[in-house]
């Protein structure tokens, strides 16, 4: 029996799916290479933006040829469009045999099982209760054998008027401590080098605890032996304190590198948003990340064309984005969501104009990104060895989370090496083992 799992969305998306296919491994299922050759089909979704709705679609439809070959197959759709529009969805692809939401993942085998016997699997759950921890209890399949996401929170507080993931993923809920550092402790001795924490608001960890705080994990987590690097994602703005900055230049495992969601430099934009921060917060936060980490490299997300957003408001983005000078940038046209409160407020331009500014905005980063890149040329950097692609060159990330690929020697997978860079490109470097 074969599983195969097509996966749409963020980093935590990713990790339910990695433990979805443990918990399928348990069952006894194996990983299929291709879906054609699956026994149970799983689709976890994705709901922050309307495309990733409409890509889910057009695969379940594809999916669907499945059951003319093998009739007894099983399709599921799971993750946050599921918890959003479960039963919608079911109308939509009524051969579909199950539908669970983002907080009764660990109740896949009782699914799988009554789905099994015939029957249509949905449960939704809108109240989240202790008994989803059990999630965290199974192994993870992973693609990557050194890098590993970890989830120590789950949900959001937040009240971004845009923002899906509160109807989705519900409140805060973070892990205890110990339950991470075990997960962790096992990562290790399955041969991780580097432990990415994630969650929706990551810097948030603790506060519904009370007893811990985000810096601290940090620490906890540099303690376990073995552990050559950490990364965290997502983090709210607001949550970024300075106890957490100077945790990051302190403790040596942590990477050069973070992710931090501006979404607009707008201050008019950024209250209509409900973000919690104007331009000067935010870009006091960016003052201290560089003042306590020089050689950080920092990414963002931004949205194009929120509703109300004139061309004045824009600019404002464009100043940021120049100031900063981003690494990396995840830019998007504002796609509105059901039930959100931004879904009822007018835009202020054409979809034609927004375009022409997403377009403008994201060649002027490219600019900017290769700008950053060409500080690298000829200097020795710190890859970890991820893959080993068929030609024998490898690729690895430095701790800026530069994509690297160069030609060494056998048995680098794994390791952490030095290569020298001499080729620079727009979104990737090119090297030699130093």
């Amino acid at each position: 029996m074969k599983f195969y799992i097509r996966t749409f969305g963020c980093q935590m998306n990713v990790n339910d799916s990695e433990k979805m296919a443990g918990i399928l491994k348990t069952l006894g299922y194996e990983l299929a290479q291709d879906w054609t050759e699956a026994d149970v089909i799983l689709v976890n979704t994705c709901s922050v933006r309307e495309k990733p709705d409409q890509k889910v679609l057009s695969a379940l439809g594809e999916f669907k040829k499945i059951k003319k070959q093998n009739p007894n197959a099983i399709i599921g759709v799971c993750g946050c469009l599921a918890q959003r529009a479960g039963y919608e969805i079911l109308q939509k692809a009524p051969f579909i045999d199950m539908v669970f939401g983002t907080t009764n993942i660990h109740h896949l085998p009782k699914l799988l099982q009554e789905a099994k016997e015939g029957n249509k699997a949905v449960e939704i759950l809108e109240e989240i209760d202790s008994s989803e921890f059990e999630l965290d209890q199974y192994p993870t399949v992973r693609e990557n054998k050194y890098t590993a996401f970890v989830t120590v929170i789950r949900g959001c507080d937040k009240k971004c008027t845009y923002c899906i993931v509160p109807t989705t993923r519900g409140k805060e809920r973070s892990r205890r401590i110990g339950d991470i550092l075990r997960e962790i402790q096992f990562l290790v001795e399955d041969g991780v080098k580097e432990i990415h924490l994630i969650g929706q608001n990551v810097t948030a960890y603790g506060k519904d605890l009370g007893d811990v705080k985000f810096y601290e994990l940090l620490y906890a987590v540099a303690d376990i032996k073995g552990v050559e690097r950490i990364r965290f994602t997502t983090g709210h703005p607001r949550d970024l304190d300075e106890e957490t900055i100077k945790a990051m230049a302190d403790i040596p495992q942590v990477c050069e590198a973070l992710h931090l969601p501006i979404q607009a430099g707008s201050d008019k934009i950024l209250q209509a948003m409900d973000r919690g921060y104007t331009q000067k917060e935010y870009l006091h936060k960016i003052e201290l990340l560089k003042k306590y980490i020089p050689d950080i490299a920092l990414s963002t997300d931004i949205i194009v064309g929120f509703p109300g957003e004139t061309y004045e408001d824009y600019l404002e983005t464009i100043k940021v984005l120049k100031e900063v000078e981003y690494d990396q940038v995840f830019a998007f046209k504002y796609s509105p969501r059901p039930g959100t409160p931004a879904a009822d407020m007018p835009m202020a331009e054409t979809p034609e104009t927004l375009s022409k500014w997403l377009n403008d905005l994201i060649n002027m980063q490219k600019d900017i990104t290769f700008k950053k890149n060409l500080a690298y040329e000829n200097k020795v950097v710190e890859v970890l060895v991820e893959e080993q692609k068929e030609d024998g060159q490898y690729v690895g990330r430095t701790r800026t989370n530069k994509l690297v690929h160069f030609y060494g020697r056998d048995n680098l997978l794994g390791e952490i090496v030095d290569v020298k860079i001499e080729k620079v490109n727009r979104f990737s470097l090119e090297g030699v083992l130093n």
